[in-house]
């Protein structure tokens, strides 16, 4: 296993859309070292996903892991460590809510985005079989926002207001425990 660099805003491979992954594909030893590796990068970079792109490998794979319980934006489910390989996604309800997001591509800096907050994944887990997820609020934002590095987008390019994109530090400093995001 090994620790890939995570490339940053800039990089062409960011706004490439991903291959997809050919089924006989996934459950080789191949795929299953780039997991691995994907995810030591995440936990090294202290994130809560990571898509292959992220890492200038341009496929449909991506990993989310969310270890849930209480947090800035209220109780959350845990994802427990999820690869995903050619996900589809399917908004269930288009009603949305906003978020402030991060990126470990777009380092120092959070933006608020709105997305469905009510969504179904269909997809092949790392042994190739297929699964689905039907995830809502905060969950369904990550989930959204990981499969946009698979094509191409990132969160900056659902910002509708630009005066909400600020660097992380500032945001960090403006937050009272009574905030709200």
């Amino acid at each position: 296993m090994s620790i890939h660099p995570i490339i940053k805003m800039g990089h062409p491979t960011l706004r490439q859309v991903a291959k997809p992954v050919a089924p006989a594909d996934i459950d080789s030893a191949k795929m299953h070292t780039l997991i691995a590796d994907m995810i030591e990068t995440l936990h090294d970079a202290g994130g809560i996903g990571l898509a292959a792109p992220q890492i200038n490998q341009p496929i449909q794979l991506a990993i989310i892991e969310v270890p849930g319980g209480p947090s800035r934006y209220g109780e959350i489910e845990p994802i427990p460590l999820t690869v995903f390989f050619n996900p589809v996604l399917t908004v269930i309800e288009p009603e949305e809510a906003g978020y402030w997001e991060g990126c470990l591509s777009v380092p120092g800096l959070r933006g608020f985005v709105y997305r469905p907050q009510h969504v179904r994944v269909d997809y092949m887990d790392a042994s190739g079989n297929d699964a689905t997820l039907e995830l809502q609020g905060f969950l369904a934002t990550v989930v959204q926002h990981e499969f946009d590095h698979l094509a191409g987008r990132l969160y900056v390019d659902h910002i509708r207001d630009m005066t909400q994109l600020v660097f992380e530090d500032e945001w960090l400093a403006q937050q009272t425990p009574d905030s709200v995001d």
